[in-house]
This record gives C-alpha cells, sequence and structure tokens, in this order.
C-alpha cells in the first residue's frame, strides 16, 4: 500500500475520492459544458507516490505516444478522518490529457486517463481543526507563478463535497480528497521544477517541490 504523511505520521488511504469541474475558469478554458451534478471520479491507492513524472507509458515496450504525455492539476486536497475533514495538503492530479479527451469524446469512463499508477503526486499534510474559507493554493513552474486561486472561487465548498460523497460511498479514516483544480493547467516538462504552497490568510501551512522526471 502507499501512504502520505500526515503530521509526520504515515498513513496509507484506501481511496482518493476525486472532483473534476470545480473552478469556473478551468472549464472555460478546457471549453467544457458547466455540469448540472457535481463530478466525481475515483483514484486507487496505487496512484499515490511522490513523484512528479511528464509521461506515463501504457505499454513500455512501444515507442512514445502522444496519448502517454501528462498534465497537471494543482489542488486543494483534504484527510477525511473522524467524520470530518481532519487535515490539509497539495495534490497534482495527473492526467493524461490527450486519451482522457479521446475517452470523453466516446462517452467512455476517464479511469485510463486519471487512475494510472503514479496519477496522485501529494504534499505532506497538516491537522487541521475545521476547513477556513481563508486557504488559498499556488503553483509556480520554474519560478513562474502559473496557477492559483482561493478556497471560496469553487463552485462546491468542501463541505458541500463530503455531503455529496457521502451519499453513495462510505469514507474510512486516511481517505483522501482532491477538491479540483483552478485555471492553469498544462503538460509536464520533463526538468521542470514545481513548487507549490497552500495559505492560509497570509500564513504558510504547506509547501513542497517536486522536479519532473
Amino acid at each position: 500500500m502507499q501512504s502520505i504523511c500526515v503530521e509526520g505520521k504515515k498513513i496509507s488511504p484506501n481511496k482518493i475520492l476525486c472532483v473534476g469541474r470545480n473552478y469556473l475558469a478551468h472549464i472555460n478554458e478546457l471549453n467544457n459544458e458547466i455540469p448540472e451534478d457535481m463530478v466525481l471520479f475515483f483514484k486507487p491507492n496505487s496512484s499515490i507516490t511522490k513523484e512528479l513524472i511528464a509521461e506515463h507509458k501504457t505499454n513500455p515496450e512501444l515507442a512514445t505516444d502522444p496519448e502517454d504525455a501528462i498534465h497537471y492539476e494543482t489542488e486543494i486536497c483534504f484527510v477525511y478522518a473522524g467524520d470530518k475533514f481532519s487535515a490539509v495538503g497539495i495534490g497534482l492530479d495527473l492526467t493524461k490529457r490527450a486519451l482522457q479527451s479521446k475517452l470523453k469524446a466516446k462517452g467512455l469512463p476517464w479511469e485510463r486517463a486519471k487512475a494510472f499508477d503514479g496519477a496522485a503526486v501529494f504534499s505532506d499534510f497538516v491537522a487541521i481543526d475545521t476547513v477556513s474559507e481563508q486557504l488559498s493554493i499556488s503553483l509556480q513552474i520554474d519560478g513562474q507563478l502559473i496557477q492559483s486561486a482561493q478556497i471560496t472561487q469553487m463552485i462546491y465548498s468542501p463541505q458541500q463535497i463530503l455531503k455529496e460523497i457521502q451519499k453513495f460511498v462510505t469514507l474510512e479514516d486516511g481517505d483522501i480528497i482532491m477538491t479540483g483544480t483552478p485555471a492553469g493547467v498544462g503538460q509536464v516538462q520533463r526538468g521542470s521544477v514545481f513548487k507549490a504552497e497552500l495559505n492560509c490568510a497570509e500564513r504558510l501551512l504547506v509547501s513542497a517541490q517536486w522536479q519532473a522526471q
């Protein structure tokens, strides 16, 4: 089982629940429709990693395929425990965008583009008592600000997300909820340095840095 670090302690989430299309600007940048209902999908424990990859080959024996290229999506993420969100951190929802677009066009599920091994990159997590409305997230790539957003810009708040998820699946302590990405997504370039920060008002809660492999 893959693990994450919460307040210095390793835990192994059973599953990851992800929200799609939760920021209006991101919906617009991908020319998607605003959904009538919350978009939710799963990632398995095997997708958890601390390494950022620029490519994931479906078949290592074949030459590079454009569908193997990885795109990043930076997200505020929560750990569930004790019937609430107990910790917060940063996640990169890695996506095979070309493959995802192909699957969507055919009306097929996204798992091949979203749930592969190494598709969920996480920072360390810090404990919280409540979810603050002053949370914000940012991503710099090679020193340039690429993504930034306030939690209040979400279409669905963390509490709305939690309530909706619990309508159809049992959450277990340690499960992770990824709350969606703001505008500014793009392709991971090998060698690029990603630096993400999670703040509460002016206070830095979590920072993480990865170099794409």
